[in-house]
């Protein structure tokens, strides 16, 4: 007996067989990023790169829109882009359906840059442009537009985070969102007064210990920008990128400009933050943390 072609399974695409892609996701993007392997494949380590890329993406995309309902167009700074995995795998999603709107990804190395650009030419995003530069250096680069709506800056590295919130803050974004990673000034304040620290209060034991010292420093690090992007008119949201199964550097920073401005609100970030600076004893890191 013939079987009944209606009741033979249709044969899994590529879809089912990688469930982390997001509809209408470029395979041939994510193979030339190295994601996919050419057979379209992933492995432990790049299945949790790209479900990390795609669940940040999720947070941006709305952010993207509402710019874009707003004023008709949208454009996008990535700080510490790297390989450029997140810019564009926004373009792929976002920028190139929509038809509009401008991606820049900012990296100190150059050999990444020339990479990105080839593949940007390669892919047709004409729309995306990258500049060899330190995020300090992006601050006055005559490329850049006088305005950017979104900075992103994923897992930039130590003080690298609050040199894309100093970029989002000259360039008036109206949307931040940050991953920050391997904050390690904080820490090294908090050790060189420690004895001071622990001789005036018995708080200080929560970073007695070097290792609660890192944790600690770590964690107040990302208070102080929370504290400082409020005092400069932010509404400021913290929650976790991903399972931390997937990545220890797990904080997700989003910013929203306020409009109209709250300037009670911001006096008391403002003081706030000075209090905290002070009673931690890192006055020497006023200028960084700057209202």
């Amino acid at each position: 007996m013939r079987p009944n072609p209606s009741r033979q399974k249709s044969a899994p695409t590529l879809q089912d067989q990688l469930p982390e892609l997001r509809e209408g996701q470029s395979v041939e993007l994510l193979k030339e990023l190295h994601i996919l392997t050419r057979e379209g494949r992933l492995n432990q380590d790049t299945r949790r790169k790209l479900k990390q890329v795609n669940h940040l993406v999720q947070f941006i995309e709305p952010l993207l829109q509402q710019v874009l309902d707003d004023r008709g167009d949208v454009t996008l700074a990535d700080h510490g882009a790297g390989k450029s995995y997140l810019g564009f795998i926004l373009y792929d999603l976002f920028f190139r359906p929509m038809g509009t709107g401008t991606v820049w990804g900012i990296e100190v190395r150059n050999e990444l840059v020339d990479r990105s650009r080839a593949l940007a030419q390669r892919l047709g995003f004409d729309r995306m442009h990258f500049l060899a530069c330190s995020v300090q250096q992006a601050l006055n680069h005559p490329d850049l537009p006088p305005a950017i709506d979104v900075v992103t800056a994923l897992h930039a590295c130590d003080t690298a985070t609050d040199d894309a919130i100093d970029f989002g803050l000259a360039r008036q974004a109206r949307f931040m969102v940050l991953v920050p990673c391997c904050q390690a000034e904080v820490a090294s304040v908090l050790r060189r007064h420690k004895a001071l620290s622990l001789s005036r209060t018995p708080l200080a034991e929560i970073w007695r210990h070097p290792l609660h010292t890192r944790e600690f420093g770590s964690q107040i690090t990302n208070v102080l920008r929370c504290l400082r992007l409020e005092a400069h008119g932010y509404e400021v949201t913290v929650t976790e990128l991903v399972g931390w199964e997937h990545s220890m550097k797990n904080e997700l920073i989003l910013a929203r400009r306020m409009a109209p401005p709250r300037p009670k609100a911001q006096e008391q970030a403002a003081a706030r933050l000075r209090e905290m600076l002070q009673e931690l004893h890192l006055p020497e890191l006023a200028a960084r943390f700057a209202v």
